[in-house]
């Protein structure tokens, strides 16, 4: 089999443009999606389909998925017509997925009893990051897997990351982040909202805050991407994969027999006001906040 032939798994927000980076790399790139639109749009950019995730792993040498929950990864792996029942050495398996550390180490042992290599390997940046290659990858794994892979992970990340060879060590590194970002996301909710009640510029907040204690980067990217325009796109990072994070964050922390005193209130708050926002890009917590105000105001 040639090297050179890619598959991937997941055509949506995310995975989409992390194929067609692979094919702007050279790679020979075969596309899977239960929305067969997206293959259609594959096609377009120079992608092959026309496979099935069982038919699709006795074509390639190495395959990626990109995939939105749990269940669907655990499904596109361990189902009989999945990947591992149909794959065989030397096939390696890199999920992109943001899944938990149980599913990562349970997928790993059965690829493993089957000859075939395999990494877990959530990915951090947004859309944005994704169609610009800048990702950050956190790669668990075995090294000398994870050694094998970098040329096509460097084809879809900037920064890229071996964490540990637990398949799950890299999945919670991701949790941290997200568990961090949606804090944060709440904070700039929080924080607009008191400003709009006193009557302050969202750009001289900004301004100031930007410069000073406060300041991060999940400010800079909701606020100048999102609420300054308030345009809260359909197809970024939704609030409702947020929501899903955040859960798996609380999951892995309860696991450990840690507390996440935040984490769970925000879980907590999500779910109860969520109707309406799901699809929308986690920025709209501004909205969902001040929305509420609004409405309890009358």
């Amino acid at each position: 089999m040639d090297v050179k032939k890619v598959g991937f798994i997941g055509l949506g927000n995310m995975g989409f443009p992390m194929a067609s980076n692979l094919l702007k790399a050279g790679y020979t790139v075969y596309g899977v999606d239960v929305n067969k639109e997206n293959e259609k749009r594959f096609v377009e950019i120079g992608g092959r389909v026309g496979f099935t995730p069982a038919t699709l792993s006795s074509e390639v040498d190495i395959m990626l998925t990109s995939l939105p929950t749990p269940q669907i990864v655990e499904s596109v792996y361990l189902n009989p017509d999945g990947l591992i029942p149909n794959g065989e050495a030397p096939l390696t398996l890199i999920d992109l997925s943001t899944v938990s550390p149980e599913v990562n180490k349970k997928i790993a042992q059965t690829a493993e009893e089957n000859g075939i290599q395999y990494l877990a390997a959530p990915v951090s940046g947004s859309v944005t990051g994704a169609e610009a290659a800048t990702l950050s990858v956190m790669v668990g794994g075995a090294q000398d897997t994870f050694e094998f892979a970098i040329p096509y992970l460097n084809t879809i990340g900037k920064n890229i990351f071996h964490v540990g060879e637990d398949h799950g060590l890299g999945t919670i590194v991701k949790l941290i982040n997200n568990l961090m970002a949606g804090i944060h996301t709440q904070a700039v909710a929080e924080a607009l909202s008191l400003a709009d009640a006193a009557g302050l510029s969202h750009e001289k907040v900004y301004e100031i805050v930007n410069v000073s204690s406060g300041q991060s980067g999940v400010f800079t990217r909701n606020y100048k991407s999102f609420i300054e325009k308030n345009e809260y796109i359909k197809g970024s990072f939704t609030t409702a994969l947020l929501l899903k994070d955040l859960k798996l964050a609380n999951h892995v922390s309860e696991s450990l027999n840690r507390e996440l005193p935040l984490g769970k209130m925000l879980v907590d708050y999500f779910e109860s006001n969520i109707e309406g926002y799901a699809e929308k890009d986690m920025s709209s917590a501004y909205l969902m906040l001040t929305n509420k105000t609004v409405e309890a105001a009358k």
